[in-house]
């Protein structure tokens, strides 16, 4: 997206475009919903993601966030 603000690319970011994601406040307590979880990391093409980013996918993808959740609770 030549010409974008980070906004927009985080905007149009799609989750399979996040490398090393990692999520936090996993508590089998808030099974099912993991209501707690959000992403503590990720990298967006080498690019390491500020705490506010963060913030704002694990806005834009709860599912995915849920899903890591519960799959960090079964490993």
């Amino acid at each position: 997206m030549k010409g974008a603000t980070w906004q927009e690319v985080l905007e149009e970011l799609r989750w399979e475009d996040l490398e090393n994601v990692s999520i936090d406040g996993v508590d089998s307590r808030d099974y099912p919903d993991f209501c707690d979880a959000f992403i503590d990391g990720a990298c967006y093409q080498g690019i390491t993601l500020c705490e506010e980013d963060c913030d704002y996918l694990t806005s834009k993808f709860p599912q995915e966030v849920m899903e890591m959740a519960y799959e960090s609770l079964i490993r």
